[in-house]
């Protein structure tokens, strides 16, 4: 659309009726069409009150669908026809028919548009039909009387294009110096100015020195003004513009001016950082308004660019220290952007996965320079979750690094990698120390254990000789299960194959409780276990999975005083299951919290006295829950009870109900615990 029918929209102002039972396009035509260009919108819902408005009305013209409640189109044309009512009409309607077409034309329909439409072809049409039904006299009287005012449009218009395209540069350009020497080339034009200048202020503060000239004498390329006493010196002072016309120009300036204009460049936080200027030495054209308000908008374009320029060499500084800290980083770091595009690989990284240049993976998808599996499913899984995942990645070369890959907003993705080779052959050295000490050490236990038994067959024994011998055979059973215990947790630390499988937790949860009964019993304890509904499938091995409510329901068991209660929760919650052990026990010290997840940590307080246990059950708990991707954590307060919750990943489909589930027999635990 012309500015200059913009113009006679906005004039005239039009008033058009849109007969249209859809409110999403009543809204659409007067957002995008009729209120933008100065039309005046009236709107109906129906045949009927379309038909009543354009008689009480008498809109400019009419915006008239073919498909109506109470009244079609057609009919609405038919009674405006028989009420010799004279306003024009364009229809709408969903489908060109030719038959539709000429019976509407024959009613008096003046042009009509095809649903869907966009909204410059109805705009269009509106134009069209509104410029038909306005005689040539009134046209030609609108275009002498707006011919004036055209004239300033196009030259405001022109203005504020010259502005856009100075502003488009200072957005996309880096490099100041054109865009200075052509924001005042635009002072000059704008102004109609005779020179043009921009000075900024130097470091001490004192002088402003020339940095962007037009048509300056060569002379005075070099100059530097004084703040004191200077019009240039007014304008940092005062932060205002200055302006000075005929004798007085020429007084102040000290050489031959006829007209000055000043005006200040302001940063962000720095004030007033400079000067743009625009002078006539020789015509009497002198400076109005609107030059001060155009040289003002100039003069912020100026100051952002400075700024702008500053900023970014602040940036690239900036970039320069932390590549170069990355790229002497000694653990590998590789930062991919939000399409898995490499955009930084360090001197580290590329030895390690044999980059020899960097051709060969800048802006490369990490898929095609990187063929490691682990590695990629990794990512693939970050990059679908937008959450911190990590795992253990062999590389061809033999090593081990634990990758860590961490969602950056804005960035994309850091991946980093650490060597853990040498720790992994440690925990393959203390795995076999572990397996041998057990194995030797079950030997004589074995033995020890025989001869306990065969005591009583030697002969008979005194109460105090059968205490003994009980309490004997108690050691053995605690050294043989803390042994047992031991494995297991090596298996856990050092074993990645554990076979995973769709879990029904809803009956792994049940048949532990059933088993926990009969021993809170024993302690007098109420266990609490309402089982939900429906609960969804976890990926997991449904032994290990046992193992966790085993160990978390024995502890609660064993912390609880006797008349106390065991409660055990499970629900979904935004694609994870969510399970709860909770108790009111003797609790657990703030400061013993972070801890008890620790292999060998017990807290030590009176209430724990005399209770067994090795320290390894949370220990146990917490490797299996990482196994699983899952995560544990606990809530206590000292004497009022401790909630355990441990989070893990669901599967996509949800159980339908509660199905048999195989598992494997698991021997109590006695005193895996805090």
């Amino acid at each position: 659309m012309t500015l200059n029918s913009n113009w006679e929209a906005y004039v005239t102002q039009e008033r058009i009726l849109v007969i249209e039972d859809s409110f999403e396009t009543q809204q659409l035509l007067a957002e995008l069409v009729l209120q933008p260009n100065g039309y005046t919108h009236l709107m109906a819902m129906d045949g009927e009150e379309g038909l009543r408005m354009t008689l009480e009305e008498s809109p400019d013209l009419i915006v008239l669908d073919m498909l109506l409640p109470k009244m079609n189109g057609l009919d609405v044309l038919k009674a405006l026809k028989q009420q010799d009512v004279d306003i024009p009409v364009i229809f709408t309607t969903v489908r060109e028919s030719v038959e539709l077409v000429v019976q509407a034309f024959r009613l008096g329909a003046s042009d009509y548009v095809i649903k869907p439409f966009d909204p410059q072809e109805m705009l269009e049409a509106i134009q069209r039909v509104l410029s038909a039904s306005t005689s040539r006299e009134e046209r030609d009287q609108e275009v002498r009387q707006m011919a004036d005012i055209n004239q300033q449009l196009r030259r405001q218009l022109q203005e504020l294009n010259i502005l856009y395209t100075i502003g488009r540069s200072v957005a996309s350009l880096r490099d100041l110096d054109p865009i200075l020497n052509r924001v005042v080339e635009v002072a000059v034009y704008l102004a109609g100015a005779e020179e043009g200048l921009l000075l900024l202020l130097d470091e001490s503060g004192s002088e402003l020195y020339l940095r962007a000239t037009k048509d300056v004498d060569q002379e005075a390329q070099t100059m530097r003004v004084p703040v004191e006493d200077t019009p240039a010196g007014r304008v940092i002072q005062t932060g205002r513009p200055v302006f000075l016309t005929g004798d007085r120009a020429k007084v102040v300036t000290g050489y031959l001016t006829k007209a000055l204009l000043y005006v200040p460049l302001r940063a962000p936080d720095q004030g007033t950082i400079g000067v743009l200027g625009v002078i006539n030495r020789e015509s009497d054209r002198t400076f109005t308004e609107r030059d001060i308000f155009l040289l003002s908008a100039l003069a912020d374009y100026a100051a952002v660019a400075i700024e702008n320029a500053r900023l970014f060499k602040a940036v690239k500084a900036e970039q320069r220290k932390l590549e170069a800290i990355l790229q002497e980083a000694q653990v590998p770091i590789i930062v991919v952007d939000d399409n898995l595009r490499i955009l930084l690989c360090n001197d580290t990284a590329c030895r390690v996965l044999s980059f020899s240049h960097r051709d060969q993976w800048f802006q490369q998808t990490i898929g095609n320079v990187i063929s490691n599996p682990t590695l990629l499913s990794l990512l693939v899984e970050a990059s679908d979750t937008h959450r911190a995942t990590w795992g253990e990645v062999p590389i061809e070369d033999g090593q081990t690094f634990n990758v860590r890959i961490s969602p950056v907003s804005g960035v994309g993705y850091v991946l980093m990698m650490h060597d853990v080779t040498y720790l992994k052959e440690l925990n393959r050295v203390k795995s076999e120390f572990i397996t041998s000490i057990s194995h030797d050490l079950r030997t004589p236990l074995t033995s020890i254990q025989g001869y306990i038994e065969l005591l009583p067959r030697a002969g008979s024994l005194t109460a105090q000789q059968q205490e003994f011998i009980l309490r004997a055979r108690h050691s053995m059973e605690s050294i043989a299960h803390l042994l047992n215990t031991l494995l297991d947790m090596d298996r856990l630390e050092t074993s990645d194959d554990m076979e995973i499988e769709p879990c029904n937790l809803l009956k792994i949860i049940t048949t532990s409780v059933e088993a926990y009964i009969p021993i809170a019993a024993e302690k007098h304890h109420e266990l609490r276990w309402e089982p939900p509904d429906r609960l969804s499938v976890v990926p997991g091995n449904p032994y290990r999975l046992r193992q966790v409510i085993d160990h978390l329901l024995n502890n609660a068991i064993k912390f609880t005083p006797p008349e106390g209660w065991i409660s055990v929760s499970a629900r979904d919650d935004d694609g994870h299951v969510v399970v709860q052990v909770a108790d009111n026990g003797i609790g657990i010290p703030t400061a013993a919290q972070p801890y008890i997840f620790d292999k060998f940590y017990r807290v030590e307080s009176s209430e724990t006295i005399g209770i067994p246990g090795s320290g390894l059950g949370l220990a146990i708990v917490k490797a299996i829950l990482d196994k699983h991707k899952g995560r544990i954590w606990v809530e206590s307060h000292p004497g009022m009870g401790s909630v355990f919750t441990f989070v893990l990943p669901a599967m996509k489909a949800r159980s339908p109900e509660p199905q048999e589930q195989t598992l494997s027999p698991l021997s109590q635990p006695t005193g895996e615990d805090i």
